[in-house]
């Protein structure tokens, strides 16, 4: 599936004002805040695990069931309408609000390749129509909305749509209905709602009243004491660097203390402070994110570095070494898909202690498997242990970290990144940096392409840089999946302003191609650009087509990838777990 997601954050966390029998600042978010507070003061973490609809229901007051029913999903019609809501039929509980709300069960079905959905009907007159949650389950395939005039000689408007930034199309066989995978699309309508107008949705909105086996706890929860510290740039590497850090949320300051190694003249920065929240993680709901950004920093210097306070305790002291004003060699490592798995916690580890000369680590997207789910990343943190404190981490996203069609929030919320991106993508998950001489291009897959297009012609096409990389989620070249559209956007300019490789993950193997130039193999790097796959879990694909356009190619995971930049020379070794190299290359330009 694609998964170029058009939505965002806003149906978690930005709800408007609908409907006229609840209280007038009531919302659905709101509601469930509410309503997991109360449950976390009543019942215990094993009661938490047993609700069911039948509890909930009696447990909600009439102004929040109101609320549930009515403020989910609404829209102004210019004429009287039917409404036809379409619910996967393998939904065990139907939402409790449809039936007393006078929708019909037909005798019609929807489909399409993976799911059928019963089709339920309600006259609506002219003006608001109000309609309520999908369950209290967390019922990915949520239900999508038709609408077509009671009238044949009517002509229907829709207007006012809530949550905004929906999308209306013909109600067709070949549509689609959920944005967060728009090549799922239906196979089977029934002529009576053919041609009516199609409302789509994201299944990331079956999360908005979860509560049947929603709570969640986290092994690694904050404490006093700083933990989880992360280095990374949002400015020039030479003379800045970003710290973050972790802990409970009753700590509302911190501070970084630094000084040049081997030297006794200490700095202090403030840090701001930001409070996460996750509602459904029963033992550590909310967090404070502290960062501290450092300036005014010396090139080509080693610096050494704590954080916390006086109150809280200081983190153990790291250190860190900002980039060269002149040229030098570098040298950086980047992983494909880790998952949050302690098996490429325990290989990023060794990477450090392989390779201690290293400048910075990236992840090409897919750092956690749910990326909603803040417990996740506190098993990436764990497992991962100091790697981040001692070398800057600079990540893009892949569709797990951007998940459902709900944007990427949390890792945004986590990262502290360039935000020198396209306008039209969310902050820090598209952007560029420099290191010495080469171009870093970090390309976040799960957003539109065309928002990022012309923004990617721009950086390459004023850099000076002597390497240019690009460092994308999804892979232009593999078996699985097909992103012919990557390729035409951006492979484009990928040969046009000849960049030296592109990195990917995504497909949980290792491939790298021969140089490729207008999506055909070339004799030279110098006439091509490599792309590269990696894979950093345990993985091993039962399917294994040829490729004709691969160089070398294996099956299994966990590698990493160790590369080294000497002014004109580059040289790529793939490692295992263990140290031993699965492949290597060398480009001299």
């Amino acid at each position: 599936m694609k998964l170029f997601a058009f939505f965002t954050s806003i149906f978690l966390s930005v709800f408007l004002i609908f409907g006229t029998a609840a209280t007038t600042d009531s919302t659905v978010h709101k509601v469930m805040d509410n309503v997991v507070t109360r449950l976390y003061q009543k019942l215990t973490p094993a009661q938490l695990d047993t609700i069911s609809e039948a509890y909930i229901l009696p447990f909600l007051t009439n102004e929040e069931k109101q609320t549930l029913a009515t403020r989910y999903w609404t829209f102004d019609v210019n004429v009287p309408v039917v409404v036809s809501l379409m619910r996967d039929q393998a939904q065990k509980v139907p939402p409790f609000w449809l039936v007393k709300s006078g929708f019909k069960k037909t005798n019609m079905q929807v489909k399409n390749e993976e799911y059928a959905y019963e089709v339920w009907q309600k006259k609506f007159p002219k003006g608001k129509v109000a309609l309520g949650i999908n369950g209290f389950d967390k019922h990915r395939p949520v239900y999508f909305v038709g609408v077509g005039t009671q009238k044949k000689s009517d002509k229907l408007t829709i207007s006012n749509v809530f949550p905004a930034n929906q999308h209306i199309e013909e109600f067709k066989v070949g549509a689609f209905t959920y944005h967060d995978w728009d090549e799922l699309t239906l196979t089977e309508v029934p002529p009576a709602l053919q041609g009516q107008q199609l409302l789509t949705t994201i299944r990331g909105r079956a999360r908005e009243a979860h509560l049947v086996k929603a709570f969640r706890q986290t092994d690694h929860p904050a404490v006093n004491k700083p933990d989880q510290l992360l280095l990374s740039w949002s400015a020039d590497p030479s003379t800045t660097i970003d710290v973050q850090w972790r802990t409970q949320a009753a700590v509302k300051t911190g501070k970084v203390q630094y000084w040049k190694k081997n030297s006794t003249d200490m700095l202090t920065a403030k840090a701001l402070p930001f409070q996460m929240e996750d509602r459904l993680l029963r033992n550590d709901r909310y967090i404070q994110r502290f960062t501290a950004k450092l300036t005014q920093l010396t090139p080509a210097t080693a610096y050494a570095y704590r954080v916390g306070s006086l109150s809280t305790g200081w983190s153990e002291v790291a250190d860190f070494r900002t980039e060269a004003a002149q040229p030098e060699a570098f040298s950086f490592v980047w992983f494909g898909d880790t998952h949050k798995s302690p098996d490429w916690g325990r290989m990023a580890r060794q990477t450090l202690e392989r390779h201690p000369e290293i400048s910075f680590y990236s992840v090409i997207g897919d750092l956690v498997s749910t990326g909603l789910d803040r417990n996740e990343w506190d098993e990436f943190f764990h497992h991962s242990g100091k790697v981040f404190s001692q070398k800057p981490f600079m990540p893009i996203p892949g569709n797990h970290d951007s998940q459902d069609g709900l944007g990427a929030a949390m890792y945004q919320n986590l990262f502290s990144l360039p935000t020198n991106g396209p306008d039209k993508v969310p902050s820090e998950r598209t952007y560029a940096f420099n290191y010495q001489n080469a171009l870093f291009i970090m390309l976040d897959g799960t957003s539109p392409i065309n928002a990022q297009t012309a923004w990617i012609e721009k950086q390459l096409s004023q850099s000076k840089a002597k390497w240019k990389f690009v460092m994308l989620h999804f892979p232009p070249y593999n078996f699985e999946e097909d992103y012919a559209q990557i390729r035409k956007e951006w492979g484009v300019l990928f040969d046009r302003y000849h960049v030296d490789m592109v990195m990917s993950g995504h497909v949980h193997y290792y491939m790298r191609s021969k140089p490729m130039f207008a999506e055909k193999p070339v004799d030279s790097p110098a006439k091509g650009t490599i792309y590269t796959i990696s894979i950093s879990i345990p993985s091993q694909h039962k399917n294994w087509p040829e490729e004709p356009y691969a160089a070398a190619r294996f099956q299994s995971g966990p590698v990493y990838q160790h590369i080294r930049i000497d002014n004109n020379k580059l040289t790529l070794h793939c490692l295992d777990e263990y140290g031993k190299v699965k492949d290597e290359f060398t480009i001299v330009k």
